[in-house]
C-alpha cells in the first residue's frame, strides 16, 4: 500500500511529493506516464523558470532535470511508463505498465495531471488536412527533442503568453512567422509582453478568426471569416487550454461544467475523500511556479488529512459562478469557522463592475474589480462568512 499516489509528473506533482516526503511520509510514488519527469517545461528551451523554487532563472529542460534530480534525491519513487487507465473508489487505480496491466492502491491520490491545448477540431476550422498544423506542444517537441523544423513562415493563432513564448521559439530557430491572429479586439497577454510581435515585426491582426485551413500536401494559406487570405507554410495553434481531466471524466469523480477540471474544496479535495487534485487539471492555465506552489500547498493538506486533520465534507456549501464568471476554482467549500485559501476566478469578457459574493440576497463579501479574459483574479477566502444554513453562494459580477 502507497501513502500517497501522484499522477502526473510536471511542477505540481513533483512539487508535492517534495513536500509530502519533508512531511514525513513513507512511501509517496509519481506515476508518469514520460520517459522522465519534468512535465511541459522539459520541451520549452526558453527562460525563465525555476526562480522561485531553485534560487535562478532556468531554461524549461533545466528546470525539467532540476525537479527530477530533487525528486530522486528525497527519495520518491518514480515510475516511469506507467499511464494511469482508470480511477476506482477508495484511491485504487489502474495502471498499464511496461510489463503490462498493475493495480496500485494508495491510502491518498493527487491528480496533477496538467492541461493541453485545444486542437483544431475543438476550434471549429475547416478546410485541408496538410502537413503543417502544430499547437505550441507539438512544435516545441519538433525543435527541442527531436531537432526538426515543422515550417518556415506559419500564421500563429493567438495572443496568450504561450503564444509570444512559441513567437521567441520560432524567431530563435529561424522561423519567420508571417502574422499573429487574435479572434477578439486586444491581446490577451498583458502589456508590455503584448508588444513582442511589434518588436519582432510580426503583423498582429484582430478581430481575426482562421475559418479554413487550404493546401494539397502542406499548408499553403489560410481564409479567415472575414474573407482575407494569407500565404503560409503552418499554421500554429496556440493557447485556449483545457483541464487534462479524462481520468476524473471517465470515471467516478465530479467535474465542473465550468472549469472543466475536477470539482474540489479549498483543500484541494475531490468528490472523493480518496482523491485531491493541484495544478493545471484544476484549470487551464497557470504558469509552471504556480503549479508549483500550488502542488505544496496541496500535499500539506493531504499530509494532514493522513492524520485526520481536515474538516469534514459533509454540510460543503457549492460555490456557483454568476453573472460575468467563467468559472471559479475550488467549487464547493468545507464548512469551518475559519477560511483559509484563495478563490481563483475567471471572467467570461472584459468586465468593470462589483465582484460580490452573495447567499441569496445576503452580501458576504464585495469589492471593484476590473479585469480582462484569462487573467487571474483570486479572492482571499478568509474575508468570507459563512451564514449557519447556507448551502450554495453564488460569485457574479454586477455591472
Amino acid at each position: 500500500m502507497i501513502d500517497v499516489a501522484i499522477i502526473g509528473g510536471g511542477p505540481a506533482g513533483v512539487a508535492a511529493a517534495l513536500r509530502l516526503k519533508a512531511r514525513g511520509l513513507g512511501r509517496v510514488a509519481i506515476l508518469e506516464r514520460e520517459p522522465v519527469l519534468g512535465g511541459v517545461p522539459r520541451h520549452c528551451g526558453h527562460p525563465p523558470f525555476g526562480m522561485h523554487e531553485f534560487g535562478r532563472i532556468l531554461s524549461g529542460p533545466a528546470y525539467a532535470r532540476r525537479l527530477a534530480a530533487a525528486a530522486e534525491a528525497a527519495g520518491v519513487e518514480i515510475l516511469l511508463r506507467h499511464t494511469v487507465v482508470r480511477l476506482h473508489p477508495g484511491g485504487t487505480l489502474d495502471i498499464a505498465t511496461p510489463d503490462g496491466p498493475r493495480e496500485f492502491r494508495a491510502l491518498r491520490v493527487l491528480l496533477a495531471t496538467g492541461a493541453r491545448e485545444s486542437p483544431r477540431s475543438a476550434r471549429f476550422i475547416g478546410g485541408d488536412r496538410p502537413l503543417g498544423v502544430l499547437n505550441t506542444g507539438a512544435l516545441q517537441a519538433h525543435i527541442y527533442l527531436y531537432g526538426t523544423t515543422p515550417f518556415r513562415r506559419p500564421v500563429v493563432a493567438g495572443t496568450e503568453l504561450v503564444s509570444l513564448s512559441a513567437l521567441l521559439t520560432c524567431r530563435r530557430h529561424g522561423i519567420r512567422p508571417v502574422a499573429m491572429l487574435e479572434a477578439g479586439h486586444r491581446p490577451t497577454a498583458r502589456r508590455p509582453l503584448a508588444w513582442l510581435p511589434r518588436l519582432l515585426r510580426t503583423p498582429t491582426h484582430y478581430g481575426a478568426q482562421i475559418e479554413e485551413i487550404c493546401g494539397a500536401e502542406r499548408v499553403e494559406r489560410v481564409r479567415l471569416r472575414d474573407g482575407r487570405e494569407i500565404t503560409c507554410d503552418g499554421v500554429l495553434l496556440t493557447g485556449q487550454f483545457t483541464p487534462e481531466s479524462s481520468l476524473a471524466r471517465m470515471g467516478h469523480l465530479a467535474v465542473d461544467a465550468h472549469s472543466l477540471g475536477p470539482v474540489v474544496d479549498q483543500y484541494g479535495r475531490c468528490s472523493d475523500n480518496a482523491y485531491f487534485a493541484a495544478g493545471n487539471v484544476l484549470r487551464g492555465i497557470e504558469t509552471a511556479g504556480w503549479s508549483y506552489r500550488e502542488g505544496t500547498a496541496i500535499a500539506d493538506y493531504i499530509a494532514d488529512d493522513l492524520c485526520g486533520g481536515l474538516p469534514s465534507m459533509e454540510g460543503a456549501v457549492e460555490i456557483l459562478c454568476g453573472e460575468g464568471l467563467k468559472y471559479a476554482v475550488p467549487q464547493t467549500l468545507a464548512r469551518v469557522t475559519q477560511m483559509r485559501g484563495l478563490l481563483q476566478l475567471r471572467v467570461a469578457a472584459p468586465a468593470r463592475g462589483q465582484l460580490r459574493v452573495r447567499a441569496g440576497k445576503t452580501i458576504l463579501y464585495r469589492s471593484w474589480l476590473s479585469a480582462l479574459p484569462e487573467r487571474r483574479v483570486l479572492l482571499d477566502l478568509e474575508q468570507i462568512r459563512l451564514p449557519q444554513g447556507v448551502s450554495q453562494i453564488t460569485v457574479e459580477v454586477a455591472r
